[in-house]
């Protein structure tokens, strides 16, 4: 798309965690039966990384791939390369049933960093975030207040959120007032 732009384009918020929108994100979605060798095979020669496990997402040199339900793996790459993505696993997948779509303009990630980014989010999500439940390479797909989306660790205090394009600002909002000083509720 030669005009692209991100949802909210410079959106950054700060206080407990700094909240940023992170611009153009190549997301490509894949569903298919993720047990099958063709599949495994599609994505490790697409990403140089294998299949995630449940819940799980792996980062790798190309992006990262994410586990998002039991046939439907979610791939992150620069936003330029997600259609040539899409091509490369739908010619690999050509003889098995499958669906690859490049949803990057339906999409919009942000960053939750900082020492209380666990709090922020534990404030909006029903996901249980003591670090001894949940750390970097695990992803959740869930909700946050009243919408749909799903985040994963980066780092000890960094998570990425991505959700969809259509409740980004309700989504960065939620999470600015999440993040709020004086909001501290202490548990982490």
């Amino acid at each position: 798309m030669p005009n692209a732009i991100s949802a909210l384009p410079g959106a950054v918020a700060t206080g407990l965690a700094e909240v940023r929108e992170l611009g153009l994100q190549g997301v490509v979605t894949l569903k298919a039966d993720l047990a099958a060798a063709p599949v495994a095979k599609a994505v490790e020669a697409a990403t140089d990384a294998g299949l995630p496990g449940q819940r799980e997402i792996l980062s790798h040199d190309k992006g990262a791939t994410a586990w998002m339900a039991p046939d439907e793996v979610m791939l992150f790459c620069a936003y330029e390369e997600a259609e040539a993505l899409t091509a490369r696993l739908s010619d690999a997948l050509k003889d098995t049933h499958h669906l690859a779509v490049n949803v990057s303009d339906a999409r919009a990630m942000f960053s939750v960093d900082g020492p209380s980014a666990r709090e922020v989010l534990a404030k909006l999500a029903p996901v249980d975030l003591h670090p001894d439940s949940f750390g970097p390479g695990e992803m959740r797909r869930t909700r946050l207040a009243q919408v749909p989306a799903a985040f994963w660790m980066t780092g000890p205090n960094a998570f990425r959120v991505v959700c969809f394009r259509s409740v980004a600002r309700y989504v960065f909002d939620i999470l600015a007032l999440s993040a709020k000083e004086g909001g501290e509720v202490g548990y982490y």
